[in-house]
């Protein structure tokens, strides 16, 4: 295993760039742009191989790895206490509970 293997890699299309993205969350600000989407993929492997190595050079710690994050499925969300009660009334008015009701607009947004 690579040291670049421990950092989650992303290539997704772009409609508003007009191309492939690649990003790799956590180690990388910015990403790798271009037409095709294997090419973006290597390309992300070498640019993550080259700032392990950078950070090594410069002796700083590495961040945390990403690819085999595990989640608990719980997160804390803090909101205007104006949004926290439309949510309970709308939840209340589907006759959900405000994590059932949350969790139905978060699965539609993602």
């Amino acid at each position: 295993m690579k040291p670049g293997d421990e950092y989650l890699k992303v290539v997704q299309w772009s409609a508003e760039d007009g191309c492939y993205i690649g990003t790799c969350p956590g180690l990388l600000r910015g990403g790798i742009h271009g037409d095709d989407e294997t090419a973006v993929y290597k390309e992300l492997c070498d640019v993550v191989a080259e700032a392990i190595e950078l950070y090594k050079k410069e002796d700083r710690p590495l961040p945390k790895a990403t690819a085999s994050k595990a989640y608990s499925g719980r997160f804390v969300i803090r909101v205007e206490k104006e949004l926290h009660q439309t949510l309970a009334i709308r939840a209340m008015q589907q006759g959900e509970s405000l994590n059932s009701y949350c969790r139905k607009i978060l699965k539609k947004a993602a």
